[in-house]
């Protein structure tokens, strides 16, 4: 059997995406974020230090709806109003996996368990394009292959502070947080193949008051 590509040509479950998959992806998911950005004026960019998030004590919005508790092999999501604690958790979560204990639609319901229950923000299709279809799942399964991500920091992107800052009360339509996460994949498969890569991924997180976060979605680039 032959060795699985390197981890430098691999996407974050280990192989390459179609290009026709890929751009359907991301056109789907720049366009909910334009979507969120229109409504709750999130932008993306880059900055050192994130603000701190308005969480006011009071709210006219209406609490987003309980989400399925259906984990399959991925973890729970934490239980946490901090947005930039919850892209972390879930970036590292994104970039884990392993296909020796766990079939695709357990990965799948697993990560479904992390998102949002308001439909209107939710973008799942960017989320769940992430998994690889049935048949790549399967080779991934006979060669064990597994991963493990960590995510070294997180920061609220430059722009959206400075939209933020512009209109504070933009916030607080949807609650929903841009954050991009830096951090490392490590993945190994049979005969001790394996190696590690640096890793970066631009969330939109929904914490609404008085709830824990949720995620919305993928952005379609990092925001340097």
């Amino acid at each position: 059997m032959s060795k699985p590509p390197s981890p430098r040509s691999r996407s974050a479950y280990g192989f390459r995406w179609p290009a026709n998959r890929r751009i359907a992806i991301v056109a789907l998911a720049l366009t909910v974020l334009l979507a969120i950005a229109a409504g709750a004026a999130l932008l993306t960019g880059r900055s050192e230090q994130p603000p701190d998030h308005p969480m006011p004590t009071s709210s006219s919005s209406p609490p987003a709806p309980d989400r399925p508790v259906r984990t399959g092999s991925v973890p729970k999501p934490p239980q946490t109003s901090d947005p930039v604690a919850y892209a972390k958790a879930a970036a590292t979560m994104l970039w884990s996996y392993d296909t020796r204990n766990a079939r695709r639609g357990q990965q799948l319901d697993g990560m479904q368990a992390w998102m949002t229950g308001e439909a209107k923000y939710a973008d799942w299709t960017s989320v769940s394009g992430q998994v690889p279809d049935p048949v790549l799942w399967s080779r991934m399964a006979d060669q064990d292959q597994h991963a493990t991500g960590t995510a070294a920091e997180g920061h609220f992107p430059s722009t959206f502070k400075q939209a933020l800052a512009d209109d504070p009360s933009a916030i607080t339509e949807a609650y929903v947080y841009v954050v991009t996460v830096n951090g490392k994949q490590r993945i190994a498969w049979k005969k001790h193949g394996g190696g590690a890569e640096e890793r970066a991924i631009t969330l939109a997180v929904q914490c609404r008051p008085h709830h824990d976060c949720s995620l919305a979605a993928i952005s379609p680039r990092v925001a340097p």
